[in-house]
């Protein structure tokens, strides 16, 4: 994601503070191996198995893993009439997967005569990660998509009073908060629950899983009138980028003030 997005050196808004120019064109290319082992499972049968993958970094896109056609087992694959063109890698070719009476239309693609700047795809094809029903890193099972190894997750305990308002209510008021920076992403404070108005938060139903943190859960915020929907997440199940922050809250919605000032 660091590589891709916002400020990264392959975004489109790529970073002038340096001392060196890219010879890249805008939407640039660049894919390195992927250091573990990874297995997708489509009805309870392993359909990819690779110790050979590569992530590739495209610019404006989450990483993509493609993998040596060999390392695509346990299924059938049937050619599909689906074609796509892309400027930057060239034809793409696609196949049904198909385990058992289940097939998946279009799981896999590849680029069978890639363009040449882009030769090192020849042999490689990819797979949707929605086309499986669970993915592995090594033996962790994998949400969403594999972690980028350019983004990085740090928390550090606040060293300011945070406050978060709605109005002239306080919700929360903490010296307590902790700061994760996240790659990408503006700073957020996590607040522990003894520091915020609990009794106005409902559990929203919402969840998100986040491949660096884990699992959350939203909160919405009652006022006097109405909810401010989804204005609040903790993360209950965490990865261990997560951890440091296991059922703290964090606040954003636009109806919130929240601000910070020396403890």
């Amino acid at each position: 994601m660091s590589l891709t997005f916002g400020g990264g050196p392959l975004s489109k808004n790529a970073p002038g503070t340096v001392n060196y120019t890219l010879s890249a064109p805008h939407h640039a290319l660049f894919m390195q191996p992927f250091p573990r082992r990874v297995r997708a499972v489509l009805a309870g049968t392993t359909v990819l198995d690779t110790v050979q993958g590569h992530l590739l970094h495209e610019t404006s896109l989450m990483p993509q893993l493609y993998v040596p056609t060999e390392d695509l087992r346990g299924g059938s694959l049937t050619p599909s009439d689906h074609t796509t063109h892309c400027p930057y890698k060239g034809d793409a070719a696609y196949w049904h997967l198909t385990v058992g009476e289940r097939t998946v239309q279009n799981a896999v693609w590849a680029y069978p005569d890639p363009k040449p700047e882009a030769s090192w795809l020849r042999g490689l094809s990819s797979v949707y990660w929605e086309a499986a029903d669970a993915w592995f890193d090594e033996e962790e099972e994998v949400r969403a998509h594999l972690r980028d190894p350019y983004h990085r997750v740090d928390t550090r305990p606040a060293s300011v009073l945070v406050r978060v308002r709605h109005g002239d209510q306080v919700v929360a008021l903490s010296g307590n908060a902790r700061v994760l920076s996240e790659t990408g992403l503006p700073n957020r404070y996590y607040i522990p629950p003894d520091d915020v108005r609990t009794d106005l938060l409902v559990p929203s139903g919402t969840d998100y899983h986040c491949p660096y943190k884990g699992q959350a859960r939203y909160w919405h915020l009652r006022t006097g009138d109405r909810d401010l929907v989804d204005a609040a997440w903790s993360f209950t199940a965490p990865l261990s980028d997560g951890r440091d922050v296991r059922d703290h809250f964090c606040f954003l919605h636009d109806e919130l003030e929240i601000t910070t000032e020396p403890k």
